[in-house]
């Protein structure tokens, strides 16, 4: 059983900067591929970024390349998004999930765990 909670969300302006967290309690986290994932109001969940269980790979959404920055930090049991440059439409709930399996990393599919999210909402 992993638990997984999310921290650091909010309101922001457009161009603002915010980071994420999501703590892991995990008797072993680094069993566990991370990935982030975000629901806009009307929208179904979709994938933003996901990162192997050791860090050294990483994916992105093309909607975030460049702008968003998964890490993790397998000392602490926690994963990060940074989020730069944001967008009004980066609005939405954002969740963090473990994947034991760790294939198809965009897929919610392949996601055993997931957090309760947290909401950002960026003003124009």
């Amino acid at each position: 059983q992993v638990q997984l909670v999310e921290s650091g969300g909010g309101l922001v302006q457009a161009g603002d900067s915010l980071r994420l967290s999501c703590a892991a309690s995990a008797r072993t986290f680094t069993d566990y591929a991370m990935g982030w994932f975000r629901q806009a109001p009307g929208k179904e969940r979709a994938f933003v970024a996901a990162i192997s269980e050791s860090g050294r790979t990483t994916y992105y959404a093309d909607s975030v390349k460049g702008r968003f920055t998964i890490s993790r930090d397998n000392a602490k049991d926690t994963v990060y998004l940074q989020m730069s440059r944001l967008k009004p439409e980066d609005t939405a709930v954002y969740y963090c999930a473990a994947s034991s399996i760790r294939v198809r990393l965009t897929t919610e599919a392949s996601y055993n765990y997931w957090g309760q999210g947290t909401q950002v909402t960026v003003s124009p």
